[in-house]
C-alpha cells in the first residue's frame, strides 16, 4: 500500500525568476501535503512513494528527461503522431497529462499563495488549433487539470491570443489557460502554451513545470500505471464569440465612420489567408460582419494537415498564393496568418510581401504616429536600414535577443523602468503592443492595420495604399540564413552549441576577425544610447546568441553577422546581411577561414553549408 508523504521530506523546487512578469511564489512547484503519490530525485535515482520497501529504487531518468526535452523554451513541443522519419512520438497523452496535472498545481499553489488564502473553485480554459492529435491530447488536458484540483473549460478550436484573452474578458476571467499548438510545425507535431492574467508564463516557470511533471510521470510509471482518465468532466464554452465582438469593437470605435458606424469596412476587399489553420474566423466573425468584401479568400476552413502549405506568415508559398489573390481580386489588403493566429503578415494593394523588417517598419509607423518618440524593441536580426527607418520618425529601436518571449519581455522591462515601449516585434512576425496587455496577437496587429487603411481613406491620403507608409524604407542588399549543424548525441548538442558560440564570442573580443566588433554586451543593442544595465542578465534558457557588426577600410560598416543557438533543433543559426553586393559571402569566407577552421570547433560542427556559400554564394 502506497504511503503518503509528510510536508517536511517535500523539496521546493521553485528557481528565482529573473523575469520581470514571472508569476511564481515561493512554494509554486512544491508538492502540497494532500498530493497522494509523489516521486523526487536523489542521487539520480527516482524514489517512488508507491513503494512497498523503503529501500526500493526506481531508475525512471530516461522517462524524466524525455518530459524534460519537451520543453521548448516558454512553450512545450513534441511529435504527438508518427510520420516523421526519425522521430518517435514523444507528446503522448500520458506525458501531457502529467504536464497540464504540473500546471494545474502550479496555478493553485501560486494564487494560494498572492491571495493569502486558499481559492475554492481554479478554472482554467483549454482552446487548440485544428491538428489532428488535438482532440486526444485535449482529453489528456482535462484529465491531468482535474487530478490538481481545477475546473475545466473547454473552448474548442481557437487561438493563442483568444486563450489568454479569456482571462482577462468578463464574465470568463479564468484564472489561468493553456493553448495547446505547435506553430507553422507540421501536422505531426503539437505543444502547449500557458497563460495567466498577467500573460504568458516564461521559460524558467515552463522548466519547472516540466520538471515536476517528469515527477509525476515517472511515479505512475513506478506504480505501471499511466492510463489517462477519459472520463475527466469539462465544461463546453463558447469564447470566441466575445472575442472576436471585442475585436470588432475595437475597430468599429476607432475608426469612428461619420456614416456607417457599424459596417466601417464597406468597400474595402480584403483577402485573408488562414492556411486551414484556426484563423478562418476573421473573414466571416471580424470581416463580413464590418462590411468587407472577402470574396476571394482561401484556405479558410481549419484542417489540421494543413493541405494546401504550412500556416506561416514567413512561408513563400502562403505569401505567393496571397499575392496572386490581392491582385487578382484588386484587393486593399491581403493577410496572412499563422496556425494558432499569434503571428500575422499583409500584402498590400499592389502584391507587395510586409512581413519581416517591413512588418516592423509598417507597424512602427502607426505606433509612432500615435506615440511620438516611442522606443521600440525589435530582434537582433533587423536591418541597419530598419534602424535608420525609426530613428528618421523620432523613435528608437532597442535590438535584443532573439525569440519572442525575449523581445516582449524586454518591453515590458523598459516599461517598468520608466522607458515608454509601445511596440515589441520580432522578424518572424510575432508582434505585441502596450496598449494590448503585451500580447502577441496577430489579429490585433491586423486590427491596427486595418484601422489605419481606413482612417488613410478617409483623410484621402490612400492614393499608394497601406504600403505607402514604408515606401521609404531600403531593403538590403543581401541577406543570408545559414545553419550549422551539430554532430554529436543530441543530450550534447546544446552544450557544444553553447561552446561554439562562446568562442565565436572570445575570438571577436582577441581581434581575431579583423573589421569584427561586438554590438555592445551581446545582450542589447540600441540606435541612441544603452538603455538597459550592461550587466542585463538572460533570463531565457536558449540565449546563445552575439551579434557582430562587420566594417572594412573601403566601405566602413557594411553589414552584420549574428549566431545563435537553436532551441528546435541541434544547430546554429547564422544571420548575415550586407549593404553591398558580395558583402554576405565574403563575411561567410571571414567566418569560415579565420574562425571554423583555425578554432577547432569544426571536429563537433557539420560546417557543409557554410563552406558551400563561402565557395559560391548559393545556400543549399
Amino acid at each position: 500500500m502506497a504511503t503518503t508523504a509528510s510536508t517536511s521530506s517535500l523539496t521546493t523546487l521553485h528557481k528565482n525568476a529573473h523575469k520581470t512578469n514571472c508569476y511564481s511564489s515561493p512554494n509554486a512547484l512544491a508538492f502540497r501535503q494532500n498530493q497522494l503519490n509523489f516521486s523526487y530525485r536523489f542521487k539520480s535515482t527516482l524514489i517512488s512513494s508507491s513503494a512497498t520497501k523503503s529501500d526500493d529504487f526506481v531508475v525512471l531518468d530516461e522517462e524524466v528527461e524525455k518530459i524534460k526535452r519537451l520543453q521548448n523554451g516558454s512553450d512545450v513541443r513534441g511529435v504527438a503522431v508518427k510520420g516523421e522519419k526519425g522521430r518517435i512520438v514523444d507528446l503522448t497523452p500520458p506525458a501531457v497529462e502529467a504536464i497540464a496535472q504540473s500546471f494545474g498545481e502550479w496555478v493553485i499553489d501560486a494564487m494560494n499563495t498572492e491571495l493569502g488564502y486558499v481559492k475554492e473553485m481554479v478554472k482554467v480554459s483549454l482552446g487548440r488549433d485544428p491538428r489532428i492529435s488535438g482532440p486526444s491530447l485535449s482529453v489528456a488536458v482535462f484529465s491531468g487539470l482535474k487530478r490538481a484540483g481545477c475546473s475545466v473549460y473547454d473552448m474548442g478550436l481557437a487561438t493563442t491570443p483568444a486563450c489568454f484573452m479569456s482571462t482577462l474578458l468578463l464574465p470568463f476571467d479564468y484564472d489561468a489557460s493553456m493553448m495547446m499548438t505547435a506553430s507553422h510545425l507540421p501536422y505531426t507535431r503539437n505543444g502547449l502554451k500557458f497563460f495567466t492574467p498577467k500573460g504568458g508564463l516564461c521559460s524558467t516557470e515552463v522548466e519547472e513545470i516540466c520538471s515536476n511533471a517528469a515527477r509525476i510521470y515517472a511515479n505512475r510509471l513506478a506504480k505501471v500505471s499511466t492510463s489517462v482518465n477519459m472520463a475527466a468532466t469539462h465544461t463546453k464554452v463558447d469564447f470566441m464569440s466575445s472575442y472576436v465582438k471585442h475585436l470588432r469593437d475595437i475597430i468599429k470605435e476607432r475608426v469612428n465612420h461619420p456614416i456607417h458606424f457599424e459596417t466601417p469596412l464597406k468597400g474595402f476587399k480584403i483577402i485573408v489567408n488562414p492556411g486551414n489553420g484556426s484563423g478562418g474566423f476573421f473573414t466571416w466573425d471580424v470581416l463580413d460582419k464590418l462590411g468587407a468584401d472577402t470574396f476571394g479568400s482561401l484556405n479558410l476552413e481549419p484542417d489540421g494537415m494543413f493541405p494546401n502549405h504550412i500556416p506561416n506568415p514567413e512561408d513563400k508559398i502562403a505569401m505567393s498564393l496571397t499575392r496572386k489573390a490581392v491582385l487578382e481580386q484588386s484587393a486593399d489588403l491581403g493577410i496572412v496568418f499563422d496556425t494558432d493566429v499569434d503571428r500575422s503578415g499583409v500584402v498590400d494593394n499592389l502584391g507587395n510581401a510586409i512581413n519581416g523588417d517591413r512588418l516592423i517598419a509598417l507597424m512602427s509607423a502607426i505606433v509612432l504616429n500615435e506615440h511620438p518618440g516611442t522606443n521600440i524593441v525589435t530582434d537582433a536580426r533587423t536591418s541597419m536600414a530598419l534602424t535608420q527607418f525609426i530613428t528618421k520618425r523620432g523613435g528608437h529601436h532597442c535590438l535584443y535577443r532573439v525569440g519572442y518571449r525575449n523581445v516582449i519581455d524586454k518591453g515590458i522591462q523598459l516599461n517598468k523602468d520608466g522607458i515608454e515601449t509601445h511596440l515589441m516585434m520580432e522578424t518572424s512576425g510575432h508582434g505585441a503592443l502596450k496598449e494590448n496587455h503585451f500580447l502577441d496577437d496577430g489579429a490585433y496587429m491586423v486590427v491596427k492595420i486595418i484601422i489605419e487603411m481606413v482612417r488613410m481613406k478617409l483623410a484621402g491620403s490612400d492614393k499608394e495604399g497601406i504600403g505607402g507608409l514604408i515606401k521609404d524604407l531600403e531593403d538590403p542588399a543581401e541577406s543570408a540564413e545559414l545553419r550549422i549543424n551539430i554532430v554529436c548525441e543530441p543530450r550534447f548538442a546544446k552544450h557544444k552549441g553553447a561552446e561554439t558560440i562562446e568562442t565565436f564570442r572570445n575570438y571577436i573580443e582577441d581581434g581575431k576577425l579583423e573589421g569584427w566588433e561586438l554590438d555592445s554586451c551581446g545582450d542589447c543593442w540600441v540606435s541612441e544610447g544603452c538603455l538597459v544595465d550592461s550587466n542585463d542578465t538572460p533570463a531565457a534558457i536558449d540565449a546563445n546568441m552575439y551579434r557582430a557588426k562587420v566594417s572594412n577600410d573601403e566601405h566602413g560598416q557594411h553589414g552584420w553577422i549574428h549566431i545563435r543557438q537553436s532551441i528546435h533543433n541541434p544547430n546554429i543559426a547564422v544571420n548575415i546581411q550586407s549593404s553591398m553586393p558580395g558583402g554576405c559571402q565574403t563575411i561567410a569566407k571571414a567566418l569560415l577561414e579565420k574562425f571554423l577552421l583555425v578554432s577547432n570547433m569544426d571536429d563537433v560542427l557539420d560546417i557543409s553549408q557554410i563552406v558551400k556559400y563561402a565557395e559560391t554564394g548559393r545556400i543549399g
